[in-house]
């Protein structure tokens, strides 16, 4: 019987058995091999902190407002970092064949019936490991990330988190042709981000805070722009204070509760800083039609067969499918060593 991982209450998370999906016109069944969990948004919705969970979106105004939550508890099928293997297709379906690997986002569960339209275009790439499609998701989101923040060849740029996400942006802005500056007060996470590239790196606990150390690096102007992806409102402050006058600050990590430590009567205010959010559910205006979600993750994952990016030193955790408790448990702790975790639902062979 089909599996999926519900969030039964705020802190437990379990695989739970589900009823299979028909397999219905113009759509193609997929086995789940890998899903990898996401640190941030997904962590949220474990903790309970998110939104989603205490409002109510309206999605003609696009506007959260008091009433019933969106996603109440139990919440099932969150996950968005899926790669697996398509076992049947509809009789109408042309484009995709059985036994094609794909990935995309279909949730943590062991089986999915989604549109073949949906996932024609997102087949893994010859020649890399299934593995490494976990991350097509978080690798686009750091892309957008850098998108948005537009680094020329020379240009210096300041990555604020160096978990996943923030260590793909680290090499991504390196791939760009600017040098990065990364901070994070893990030591070990600086240490992987020189193995992604960075020219330098500075701890986030900084006694004169990181923003001044960013300056004091570059002799004083500050980074061309600052890409902020630990979710901390303290840190995007910091990103705010590194950057020269009328300068970007990309603020792409997931920001919870009220704004405690962003004053934006301070540099912000007085250096004239642009802060632009990111978030994958579109690319930045400036390029138009050209770039959509789709092709970020496209173009990262071409990266990874060109053999420019390397994601195994980011999986620090590969669990069955059915040890989920455990490996949320492990992103909630925060412990040094964990970055991207991973479930296993077996080989569909």
């Amino acid at each position: 019987m089909p599996q999926i991982v519900q969030f039964t209450e705020p802190g437990r998370a379990e695989l739970v058995a589900c009823e299979a999906q028909p397999l219905t016109t113009g759509c193609v069944r997929v086995r789940t091999r890998y899903s990898g969990i996401s640190a941030g948004t997904e962590l949220t919705a474990f903790r309970g902190t998110n939104p989603y969970l205490t409002k109510s979106w309206d999605t003609e105004r696009r506007i959260f407002v008091d009433g019933p939550p969106t996603f109440p508890y139990p919440v099932m099928g969150w996950g968005y970092s899926e790669v697996g293997e398509v076992v049947e297709v509809a009789d109408d379906v042309e484009d995709v064949s059985v036994g094609t690997t794909i990935y995309g986002a279909w949730g943590h569960r062991s089986d999915a019936v989604i549109p073949a339209n949906r996932v024609a275009g997102q087949v893994l790439p010859a020649g890399i490991d299934v593995l490494d499609g976990v991350f097509a998701r978080v690798g686009a989101i750091a892309l957008n990330a850098v998108l948005a923040a537009a680094p020329c060849l020379g240009e210096t740029v300041a990555v604020f988190g160096q978990g996943v996400i923030g260590l793909l942006a680290t090499r991504l802005v390196t791939l760009s042709g600017a040098d990065a500056i990364a901070i994070d007060p893990v030591d070990r996470r600086r240490d992987l981000a020189v193995q992604f590239g960075a020219q330098a790196t500075l701890s986030a606990d900084s006694p004169a805070g990181a923003g001044a150390a960013v300056r004091d690096l570059t002799g004083g102007p500050g980074a061309d722009s600052a890409i902020e992806l630990s979710g901390s409102y303290r840190a995007l402050h910091e990103a705010v204070r590194a950057v020269s006058p009328d300068s970007r600050v990309v603020a792409a990590g997931f920001y919870q509760g009220e704004a405690g430590g962003l004053r934006l009567g301070e540099e912000f205010h007085h250096n004239r800083v642009q802060i632009v959010a990111s978030q994958i559910g579109a690319t930045p205006v400036s390029l138009g039609a050209r770039w959509t979600p789709q092709r970020l993750g496209t173009v990262f994952l071409s990266r990874i067969a060109r053999g420019d990016l390397d994601t195994k030193p980011l999986v620090s955790d590969v669990l069955p499918a059915a040890a989920v408790a455990d490996a949320f448990a492990l992103l909630d702790r925060g412990a040094e060593q964990t970055l991207q975790v991973v479930l296993d639902f077996g080989d569909p062979r």
